[in-house]
C-alpha cells in the first residue's frame, strides 16, 4: 500500500506537470462552453432543442472531450511510452509493482474526469444558467458507466500497444470516432438518424448523459450498454496486458 501511495504521488506530479494535457482534459471543455455561451442566440430557447437553450443542449456532448481524451489519449499513451521504454519491465523487479503503476494511473485518469465533469457543470450553472443534471441517479451511473468503457477501450489500446507509437495509431481513430458520435465535431441534431442511433450505443452513450441531465431517466439498454463494453474490454484488456 505505501509503495502504492508514493507511485500515485509520482505520476500525480509528472500529469500535474503536463500542462497541456492537464488543461486539454480538465479545461477545455468549460472553456468550449464558455465561448458558445458568449453567442447570443446560443442562449435563447429553441424549440428545436426541446425548449432549451442550444448551450443546454450541448453542454453533455463536452462530456465526451474530456473522456475521449483521458481514455483514448493519455492512459494509452502513458503506458505504451512505460513499456517502451523498459519503465514496466524494470518495476516488475521492485516491491512497486507494475500493477500499482495501473492502478495510480486509473486513479489520476478518474480524479481529472471528475474535476473536467464538475467544472462544467459548474460552469454551465453559473455562467448560463443551465438546469444541474435533473436526474442525478441517473446521470450519475450513465457517466460512471460511460467512463468506465472508455477507460476500459484506452487499456485495450495499451495492452495490444508495444510502442507509443502503436498506441497512437490505434487511439486517435477511435478517439475522433468518439467524438465524432458523441456530437462534439457536430452537433447530434445535424447528424443522420442512424449515426445518431449509433453514437446512443457507442462509449460514452452521450444520449443516456443527455437523458439525465434533461430530466429523463437513461434507457437500461443504454446503461447496459456501456456496463457490457467495459466488462468486454477491460477483461480482453487483462487477459492481453504484457508488461514488457
Amino acid at each position: 500500500m505505501h509503495a502504492f501511495g508514493q507511485i500515485l504521488k509520482i505520476e500525480a506530479r509528472l500529469y500535474l506537470r503536463d500542462l497541456p494535457t492537464l488543461l486539454s482534459t480538465v479545461g477545455v471543455p468549460a472553456l468550449v462552453l464558455v465561448v458558445l455561451g458568449l453567442i447570443p442566440a446560443l442562449r435563447e430557447p429553441d424549440p428545436l432543442f426541446g425548449g432549451q437553450s442550444f448551450v443546454a443542449y450541448f453542454a453533455p456532448s463536452l462530456l465526451v472531450v474530456t473522456l475521449a481524451m483521458a481514455g483514448l489519449n493519455v492512459l494509452p499513451t502513458v503506458l505504451a511510452t512505460y513499456r517502451e521504454r523498459g519503465v514496466l519491465r524494470r518495476m516488475a523487479t521492485t516491491p512497486a509493482s507494475p500493477a500499482a503503476l495501473l492502478a495510480a494511473q486509473l486513479v489520476i485518469a478518474l480524479v481529472a474526469i471528475l474535476a473536467s465533469a464538475v467544472l462544467l457543470v459548474l460552469v454551465a450553472r453559473l455562467a448560463f444558467g443551465v438546469p444541474l443534471p435533473r436526474h442525478p441517479l441517473g446521470f450519475t451511473a450513465a457517466f460512471m458507466l460511460g467512463t468506465a468503457a472508455l477507460l476500459a477501450l484506452g487499456l485495450l489500446v495499451a495492452a495490444v500497444a508495444r510502442t507509443t507509437k502503436a498506441a497512437q495509431a490505434l487511439a486517435v481513430p477511435l478517439f475522433l470516432l468518439t467524438m465524432f458520435l458523441g456530437g462534439v465535431y457536430l452537433p447530434r441534431f445535424l447528424l443522420p438518424d442512424f449515426l445518431v442511433r449509433v453514437g446512443d450505443y457507442t462509449p460514452p452513450g452521450v444520449q443516456a448523459l443527455l437523458d439525465a441531465w434533461t430530466g429523463t431517466a437513461p434507457q437500461p439498454l443504454h446503461l447496459v450498454t456501456m456496463a457490457v463494453v467495459a466488462l468486454v474490454a477491460g477483461t480482453v484488456a487483462a487477459r492481453l496486458f504484457r508488461w514488457e
